[in-house]
């Protein structure tokens, strides 16, 4: 819920934003400012395709899926971050370009001032909400660390987008204010640019963290130690010979381990060996939702 809170927030944020940068681009004739709300515009189509990843991760196993759809939320977390590059960037970049070879004087930006500024109100309420909600989730956690071990893409995807938004309205401005008071029109197709050069940046950094996911992910070397103490204690297992997980969605593990089991063992012992073992494990973990255990007979 968290996250979906974040998601709606910023949802709501970016199409009240959209609209008002398009209007004052229209009336100032600022490339910069119409970069802003093609910027708005993708931000709000994303969380759009988030909230719609989530659902469809949702649902459960079935015959063609008896895994689950978890990994669906990392699909749609892809595209969003592909969405940035191509739409956000590439239109920004685009107009940018276009400004800078054919410079118009602004017409009226007072208009884009005032948006600036609502922009600037709705998008830092927005940030603080995705911080409180990102600080909660990530606890002592230093920042960059819980953004790389983080397994929710819904977590940094809209932690990025808010500040590369906040980022970006600092820099229309700049150049907009340049812009006029130097009285050189192209220096606002130079912000539009630079926008776009910013959210190129932003999108591939979130490419590679969300391509990892799709990848598959493992559990931490914390949590596998722990699982490793839980099989080993038990009487029947005489070691691991390899623990092997991946994420499906943030919170659903898959996980499989292959024991070495006493030799002096009878398969009923084998057998009620692997369901305890699985019971400690999931007990453990909540998110380990399916325990694969593969047996394996060794001397001592």
């Amino acid at each position: 819920m968290a996250a979906h809170k974040s998601i709606y927030s910023a949802l709501a944020a970016n199409l009240l934003i959209a609209v008002t940068k398009f209007i004052a681009g229209a009336f100032s004739g600022s490339s910069a400012m119409i970069s802003e709300g093609v910027h708005s515009v993708v931000d709000t189509v994303n969380q759009v395709l988030l909230l719609y990843g989530i659902k469809r991760s949702k649902r459960p196993p079935d015959a063609a899926r008896p895994f689950g759809y978890g990994k669906e939320l990392y699909f749609w977390a892809f595209i969003v971050s592909i969405l940035i590059f191509g739409f956000g960037g590439g239109v920004s970049i685009y107009q940018g370009i276009v400004h800078i070879n054919h410079p118009r004087p602004l017409e009226d930006p007072t208009w884009n001032y005032l948006v600036l500024g609502i922009s600037s109100i709705f998008e830092t309420i927005s940030f603080a909400i995705v911080i409180r909600e990102f600080n909660k989730s990530r606890g002592i956690t230093g920042w960059w660390k819980a953004i790389k071990e983080s397994k929710d893409p819904t977590a940094f995807l809209v932690l990025f987008e808010d500040a590369a938004a906040l980022i970006g309205l600092f820099i229309v401005g700049v150049f907009i204010f340049l812009s006029q008071w130097l009285n050189m029109p192209v220096l606002d197709g130079v912000g539009s640019l630079l926008v776009g050069v910013l959210l190129v940046l932003v999108s591939s950094m979130l490419a590679i963290e969300s391509r990892s996911l799709l990848m598959g992910e493992g559990i931490s070397p914390e949590m596998k130690e722990r699982i490793r103490v839980l099989a080993e204690k038990d009487p029947s297992v005489s070691k691991i010979i390899s623990i092997v997980s991946t994420y499906q969605s943030p919170e659903d593990v898959l996980l499989m381990l292959i024991l070495a089991f006493k030799a002096d063992l009878t398969t009923e012992n084998i057998n009620d060996a692997i369901v305890r073992i699985r019971g400690d494990v999931k007990k453990e973990f909540e998110l380990v939702k399916f325990v694969i255990i593969q047996p394996a007979v060794v001397d001592l």
